[in-house]
């Protein structure tokens, strides 16, 4: 589990989002974001043009600019000057200077073997290097235009080996485009049966309780009064609030290509392999995991709840319904575990 203020209840955070001094709770507690078990490596610029300062202030001087998708090292983590600012984290890039964390996904390079025993109905993958150029064959020459970013997942149908330079690949289904491409098998953690359970499997799924703040931008886990998870968030921006009420988690799915719209000329976003897809309602809002920035704490998404990748896994499983390892995808109206979003 993800860690927590032990000593904050359920009733406690109520009444702070309530008296909307949560943010400030949170900044004071040092839990502007995810408290992750290993100190973040590397980080992949998720956009170009990203200022690099030589202190960690918008105000300081700026000494250099990454490039989209460019990797850099990852030294130290410190607060910015601004404190009233939702995100005061910034990255110490190397021995270069100082970067806004909210546009570098944190990322880490690692190889992996290949899986030889894909199963008939396909299996689970992560990308796990920073990003993977797709091809349209099980070759480096067929250049497909587009890559496929740290964390994201995908349906692996099929492993191919190219007998003419000895390469590994896997083919990749995607039911939006309906298409398949290739990424070599390297590139993807193949995801364990174990790691697709239910957390917390003696707690009832009546004690289990999601508590989105809008205002404070986080979100809470509880199991009965303890809380589990504490995460910021990205929730919906003006046009396209998420909406407020009680929800249940009621249909899931491990990776989802999510656009708005199939004319590629018209579409405001094009995300293949959003991982980790909690939806609780029926127009596909949903919790889910994000690559394309790391600015949590302010409203940025289409509806949707943008969170960190190990605070969306951790809602997916812990959550019902339990969706099996080699499911795409469950739907069981009625069911789920409670989800209040802001004030009712």
């Amino acid at each position: 589990m993800l860690e927590t203020p032990a000593a904050l209840s359920r009733r406690d955070f109520l009444k702070l989002s309530s008296a909307g001094l949560l943010g400030l709770m949170l900044t004071e507690l040092h839990l502007d974001y995810v408290l992750a078990a290993e100190a973040i490596k590397e980080g992949r610029a998720a956009l170009s043009g990203i200022s690099i300062y030589d202190a960690p202030s918008f105000n300081a001087r700026q000494i250099d600019i990454l490039n989209r998708d460019q990797v850099v090292p990852i030294t130290a983590e410190v607060a910015g000057d601004d404190e009233t600012a939702y995100n005061r984290l910034w990255y110490c890039i190397g021995n270069i200077g100082y970067a806004y964390s909210g546009w570098i996904q944190p990322v880490k390079t690692v190889f992996n073997a290949p899986i030889y025993d894909i199963p008939p109905t396909g299996i689970l993958g992560e990308i796990s290097i920073p990003f993977v150029a797709v091809r349209q064959q099980p070759n480096s020459l067929y250049r497909t235009g587009f890559r496929l970013y740290y964390g994201s997942t995908h349906w692996i149908q099929e492993i191919v080996i190219n007998k003419d330079d000895e390469t590994i690949w896997y083919r990749l289904d995607d039911e939006h485009l309906q298409v398949s491409y290739f990424v070599p098998a390297e590139a993807v953690r193949v995801s364990t049966t174990e790691e697709l359970t239910l957390l917390s499997p003696d707690i009832p799924n009546e004690l289990k309780s999601i508590y989105v703040d809008l205002a404070g931008q986080t979100v809470m886990a509880f199991e009965d009064e303890k809380p589990v998870l504490m995460s910021r968030l990205s929730s919906g921006t003006k046009g396209t609030r998420t909406p407020r009420g009680l929800y249940r988690t009621y249909h899931k799915s491990p990776t989802v290509h999510m656009s708005d719209g199939d004319d590629g000329k018209n579409q405001t976003y094009d995300l293949p392999g959003v991982p980790w897809v909690t939806f609780f309602t029926g127009t596909g809002v949903s919790f889910h995991g994000t690559y394309w920035h790391n600015d949590f704490g302010h409203p940025r998404s289409h509806g949707c709840i943008n969170l960190p990748m190990p605070a969306a896994k951790f809602i997916y499983r812990w959550t019902l319904p339990t969706v099996p390892p080699q499911e795409r995808y469950l739907h069981k109206p009625g069911e789920g575990t409670n989800v209040q979003i802001g004030k009712i």
